[in-house]
């Protein structure tokens, strides 16, 4: 991609708030977790850059006056464009993200997650922005056979694209160690909510996008396997909301930037599993919607249980994990309804 193919929006002032307040170049900021980090970033008085290809992303996330660089993170000169604007940190979040998808993808896979990993850290070198907080997955575990998992607990990715996450946190840390990189990675798995009017998972492939895209559609929701070793026979899953996420970006972000010493990596977890028969019975409640799931074949790459403890990032990072089920689903159900004109049950 050459220089002319990415193109800068927004040119507003970056002078509001703490003078001495960093400047973060948020990738994917455009999307729906990156866009909850920038307006994250800009009520604790930070400055933001945004570059985003808008794949997935859309211009309008991206708050005024903010830099928005539309262009790719495998495009050196779109990463130059950006880090002209004197960037002094990143917070990567930027990515492929579709597990099962990454199954028969896994060379786009890598390219989207690895191969731009190597060419962000080498812009990041160019421009000796030395602070990268990387947004990580709980895909990196795998499958797993304890209740709680811990950061300590063995890696063994069920997908190119736990992999993919993997291999790009031993990446940044062997450019830590070889040019004195702060860094720290955040662990999570299914996010859920909403907390900025506007900002909704669009995600083809999340749990909340496919029941409330079904139900608006007057279909009946599928639950992808009936048979795992969990309590129901569904997958169980951790999530969290986007707010407490958003919010611990912000926070682990100025720890690095303040010097402080952080883990390499950190779980945000809830502690708490629900099952896909649990989450469905809960957008039911919120939705006002009575419906019956059906059940189709299991997904390739998705381990039965993942949860996590959230224990280290809680002291280090002030994590707190409150929302309940029902609250994350019916923020993310109230902007389902305003971006898509449906009418609430």
């Amino acid at each position: 991609m050459s220089v002319k193919c990415c193109r800068v929006l927004r040119f507003g002032l970056l002078t509001k708030g703490n003078l001495m307040a960093m400047t973060w170049l948020v990738t994917g900021g455009a999307g729906y977790i990156g866009g909850h980090v920038v307006h994250s970033l800009l009520r604790d008085g930070e400055q933001v850059v945004v570059i985003d290809d808008l794949s997935t992303g859309r211009a309008g996330v991206v708050p005024d006056g903010v830099p928005l660089v539309v262009g790719s993170i495998l495009d050196g000169a779109a990463l130059d464009e950006a880090f002209s604007h004197g960037v002094t940190g990143v917070i990567h979040i930027a990515g492929f993200k579709y597990a099962g998808v990454s199954v028969d993808e896994p060379l786009h896979t890598y390219q989207q997650n690895v191969v731009a990993m190597v060419t962000l850290l080498e812009a990041m070198e160019r421009h000796r922005v030395a602070t990268m907080l990387f947004s990580s997955s709980a895909a990196v575990y795998g499958e797993v056979d304890v209740p709680l998992i811990t950061e300590e607990h063995p890696k063994n990715p069920a997908s190119p694209y736990g992999e993919s996450k993997l291999i790009g946190e031993w990446i940044i840390g062997d450019q830590a160690a070889a040019r004195g990189l702060a860094h720290t990675s955040l662990r999570y798995f299914n996010v859920v909510g909403s907390g900025v009017p506007g900002i909704y998972d669009t995600s083809p492939y999340s749990l909340t996008s496919l029941v409330f895209g079904a139900l608006a559609e007057g279909r009946a929701p599928q639950i992808f396997g009936s048979d795992y070793p969990t309590r129901d026979g569904s997958c169980v899953r951790d999530y969290i909301h986007v707010q407490a996420l958003a919010d611990t970006h912000v926070v682990a972000a100025k720890k690095l930037a303040a010097g402080e010493n952080l883990l390499p990596a950190y779980n945000l977890g809830s502690g708490v599993g629900s099952s896909v028969k649990e989450v469905m019975a809960a957008a039911a409640e919120v939705t006002g919607i009575d419906f019956i799931p059906e059940f189709v074949d299991r997904r390739p790459g998705d381990p039965a249980t993942v949860v996590a403890s959230g224990e280290l990032a809680e002291r280090d990072l002030g994590w707190v994990m409150s929302a309940s089920l029902e609250n994350m689903l019916g923020s993310a159900w109230r902007e389902f309804i305003a971006a898509n004109g449906v009418s609430s049950g």
